[in-house]
């Protein structure tokens, strides 16, 4: 169900400014700006935690109050891709380096 979930989701997403896919298994790409501003907009998503991969990638969270959350990979080139999506997302609490649980 969850698959199904995160497939309607990213056709959901694409729109005339997005890159449309030519096949479900094709990811949804985009520059960084229409990505976010699409999350933004239709999952009232933002960012709340990134990095950067050994290839210089930005890899981001987006989370929204409701615990939608999507996975978003952002190349050295600028495209930004969904890799997945979904719901009941729960922020950790933030732990002080050597603090004892």
């Amino acid at each position: 169900m969850r698959l199904f979930t995160s497939a309607i989701f990213c056709v959901m997403l694409i729109g005339s400014s997005l890159i449309p896919t030519a096949a479900a298994a094709q990811p949804v790409c985009g520059s960084h700006g229409t990505v976010s501003e699409n999350l933004e907009k239709g999952y009232a998503e933002a960012p709340v935690s990134m990095g950067v991969t050994t290839s210089g990638a930005i890899i981001e969270v987006f989370a929204s109050e409701k615990g939608t959350w999507t996975l978003v990979i952002t190349q050295p080139n600028g495209l930004s891709c969904l890799i997945a999506a979904g719901q009941d997302w729960e922020s950790l609490p933030t732990l002080v380096s050597g603090a004892k649980i």
